[in-house]
């Protein structure tokens, strides 16, 4: 068994979010913050915010999680 860092992803927010990823491990949480920071990274204008909704909204965050190391392959 071995401590990991799961990152989980859900689009959207309210009755309209969804888990979208929750299968990216990682064997560093300052790599697996970095992952999340970039995943729910928006690019754009001020102006841009007009076409945004509730439904365009990223979460990402990291958890701990004990994996049996056998089902690893490779953890970055």
């Amino acid at each position: 068994m071995k401590h990991v860092f799961l990152l989980l992803v859900y689009i959207g927010a309210g009755d309209d979010r969804y888990l979208a990823s929750g299968d990216m491990f990682f064997a560093s949480i300052e790599r697996c913050n970095w992952y999340a920071s970039q995943v729910s990274r928006r690019f754009g204008t001020p102006n841009d915010l007009q076409y945004n909704s509730s439904k365009d909204a990223v979460i990402a965050y990291c958890v701990p999680k004990y994996v049996n190391a056998d089902l690893l392959l490779e953890i970055y």
